[in-house]
């Protein structure tokens, strides 16, 4: 089954432990993926894709799951 509740700056920050500036520079500088909605000019993405996203990216290697 798959989780299609759309993620803002902030869940995503949650999810990955960092301020929300941080995840907001990963976009401006290309290392988070394409947002798969935006309404009102702000991005969103599924939880599903910033899950795949968290666990390929370099920063996660050692962390420990929730």
């Amino acid at each position: 089954m798959t989780d299609r509740t759309l993620w803002s700056y902030a869940d995503i920050a949650a999810h990955i432990r960092v301020q929300v500036d941080t995840v907001r520079s990963y976009r401006k500088h290309g290392h988070l993926p394409d947002p798969d909605h935006v309404e009102g000019g702000k991005p969103y993405w599924y939880a599903d894709t910033i899950r795949a996203w968290s666990s390929r990216r370099p920063g996660n290697r050692g962390r420990r799951p929730d």
